[in-house]
């Protein structure tokens, strides 16, 4: 994998707290703690934008002909995640 070099203008409380993340976190340099902090805000968005995605889909759909509860509604919405 490819790397680039990237500048970082951080405040000194900052430093002092990825330093100490260092010290008590197990990680071996500061471009370590940053990735992982990277992957960390990766994985929350991709939860994110996953569900953002499916709302806007469920909205560009239209409105529902089929007249059911919303008892009925979930226990779909939950079939269909369980079968993907």
């Amino acid at each position: 994998m490819a790397t680039i070099r990237k500048s970082l203008t951080i405040t000194d409380s900052q430093d002092q707290w990825i330093k100490l993340q260092i010290e008590n976190g197990g990680f071996a340099n500061d471009s370590e703690y940053l990735r992982h902090l990277i992957r960390l805000d990766e994985e929350r968005n991709r939860g994110y934008l996953t569900t953002k995605a499916a709302i806007q889909e469920g909205y560009e759909s239209g409105v529902s002909s089929k007249k059911r509860t919303l008892d009925e509604i979930v226990k779909a919405a939950i079939d269909r995640k369980n079968n993907k």
